[in-house]
């Protein structure tokens, strides 16, 4: 692996240069924080064999810094420095997009949950509010960052400016000139970028920052567009995306490698430089997803495979092979073999027969806290996983349970028992029940489906928002206990006799050799799964995704634990591992 210092970019009317030579930028997009760590050397080496020069990395504002005015973290899966020194390593530059907005179909598009305690707050603009917290995150995060620079002999060859701002149709100028200064103040002295899609270029950039564009298709069409807002300097296609990603309740979205592979041909032929978004997409494990509201809340699925030349498990796939043959007409490859596919584990028939009630043992995993009304998520100072709102309804007899409005998806219980759900995808807000006794105790337990990352509804709070109302009589006296489920000690596991509603369900396995393999759940409803530990992400049988990517390191030879949070109930509560994914049948 090359080790020498890298050289600095420089752009010129023409083209991008490193020293005194013309470089075609061929890039993947690879998030360091969607690939168990453990495997990122791999997944880079991969890149490189597929004939990159180069990688694109997001930062995850929300992830390193969880709580207003913390410390940012770069432990384990978020250790950014270590992640650069492996693509060093490997030979790659980098292009580093440290937000503070990502999209990345990535959970509220990587802004922190705790900007939304203002409750008016004016995201990606240059309100006060919003913009004092994004420098103090700038000043913690670039000097981190500045060893790495190219400039310091490092793989970052540029940085860019937000994310696709254009779309936003905010046109806060001054909001981006900021965003440039606090990055020039921190010491980021390579070149910088934006990049949007063909019709929002007019919005989302700056006179004296290298525009880039974003697309699917259409090289030739979008590069001139790009050509006609920037007279000169190179073109590139910052996101050139190479799939798509799935929803909960659609089918499995993919896209032709061989259309794929001519419109690389069609870039790479003009000249012009290229992202492939993404190159490897991998998973969002625990409750990272994001959300998409364009008129309906859609919330996106823990896969990212994205259909990408590297799948989920890191194996190369026939757009693999196509993407690299078709990059060796314009770079040279590597002479390294690519290695084949990884071994998988199988096993069949893991057993989960110790249980505990979410209901009953909710105070062991939050502490309660008293309100007049719902408070939501973020006033609790949560940032993902559930809510657990409760009171007494006043009277006894049938009437109609009313609410301002559930973010995202609410599970009812009257004593216990569970009497209905409410769903914000399908605009729901109102239930009829029955309550057996005057005081009868009334339970939401409110799930966080994952914050909106795109478009104008990033103000996405979680929980219950209002009042709370039955038969017209507004509900107080709420308890409200936070389940962010960061930690599952302090459970205690029973028997099968449980009271019915959400529930933990824990067993054990034996694994002979350490491999990646994929948790297949049939019969199983809608929960969260974890295996040693490591929260593997959300499952669904609504689909399309009916298994879960588990990575080889999670897993360790001889025994195994593994907890699933079911919310509606299971048959016969079985679990296998299987030697293949299931992602769902193609759209």
């Amino acid at each position: 692996m090359d080790t020498t210092p890298m050289p600095e970019l420089t752009i010129t009317d023409t083209d991008f240069r490193i020293g005194d030579e013309p470089l075609q930028i061929i890039s993947g997009s690879l998030h360091y924080f969607r690939i168990h760590p453990g495997q990122w050397a791999d997944r880079l080496r991969k890149a490189r064999l597929m004939g990159l020069n180069t990688v694109d990395v997001y930062v995850p504002w929300n992830l390193h810094q969880p709580h207003r005015g913390s410390p940012l973290t770069m432990e384990e899966g978020l250790d950014l420095p270590r992640f650069l020194d492996l693509a060093a390593a490997e030979g790659l530059y980098v292009l580093l997009r440290p937000g503070p907005f990502i999209c990345a179909e990535w959970e509220a598009g990587g802004l922190p949950a705790w900007l939304l305690t203002e409750s008016d707050i004016r995201l990606r603009t240059s309100d006060p509010r919003y913009l004092e917290p994004v420098e103090r995150y700038f000043e913690q995060l670039l000097p981190l960052m500045r060893p790495h620079l190219a400039t310091q002999g490092g793989p970052v060859i540029a940085v860019q400016v937000e994310n696709e701002y254009g779309a936003s149709g905010l046109r806060d100028t001054a909001y981006l000139e900021c965003l440039v200064a606090a990055l020039r103040e921190g010491g980021v002295d390579v070149p910088l970028f934006t990049s949007d899609q063909a019709g929002d270029l007019a919005g989302g950039g700056l006179p004296d920052v290298l525009r880039t564009v974003n697309f699917s298709g259409n090289a030739t069409k979008n590069l001139k567009t790009l050509r006609e807002h920037q007279p000169t300097g190179p073109l590139m296609c910052a996101e050139f995306w190479s799939g798509w990603f799935d929803r909960w309740g659609g089918g499995h979205e993919t896209r032709p490698a061989e259309a794929k592979a001519e419109s690389l041909d069609e870039m790479l032929s003009s000249g012009a430089s290229v992202n492939i978004y993404m190159v490897h997409g991998g998973t969002n494990f625990g409750f990272t997803n994001g959300a998409n509201d364009k008129g309906r809340y859609r919330p996106t699925v823990t896969s990212y495979d994205y259909d990408s030349p590297l799948d989920e498990a890191g194996d190369p796939t026939e757009k693999y092979w196509l993407f690299r043959d078709t990059i060796a007409k314009y770079a040279p490859l590597p002479a390294e073999p690519v290695p084949a596919a990884g071994p998988k584990l199988a096993l069949e028939g893991i057993r989960l027969t110790e249980r505990a009630s979410l209901l009953a043992q909710a105070s062991r995993l939050g502490a309660p806290r008293r309100a007049t009304t719902p408070p939501t998520m973020e006033e609790l100072g949560q940032n993902f996983g559930f809510v657990l709102y409760e009171t007494v309804l006043p009277t006894a007899g049938a009437g109609m349970l009313r609410t301002a409005g559930v973010h995202d998806r609410a599970q009812i219980f009257v004593d216990g028992q569970p009497v209905g759900t409410l769903e914000r995808e399908s605009e729901e807000t109102a239930l009829s029940l029955r309550s057996p006794a005057p005081n009868a105790r009334l339970s939401i337990l409110v799930e966080n489906q994952g914050r909106v990352n795109y478009g104008p509804r990033l103000r996405d709070w979680k929980g219950i928002a209002g009042p709370v109302t039955f038969n017209g009589y507004t509900l107080a006296a709420w308890t409200a206990t936070p389940l962010p489920l960061t930690a599952l000690d302090g459970l205690s596991y029973e028997g099968e006799d449980i009271e019915p509603g959400p529930a933990f369900y824990r067993g054990t396995f034996e694994v002979p050799q350490v491999a990646d393999s994929f948790l297949h759940l049939p019969g199983w409803s809608k929960g969260n799964a974890w295996i040693n530990g490591f929260a593997l992400g959300r499952y669904w049988s609504r689909g399309p995704q009916r298994s879960l990517y588990v990575p080889g390191p999670v897993l360790r030879e001889g025994a195994n634990e593994i907890v699933l949070l079911e919310l509606h109930g299971v048959g016969d509560p079985v679990a296998h591992l299987r030697e293949t994914a299931d992602l769902g049948f193609p759209e």
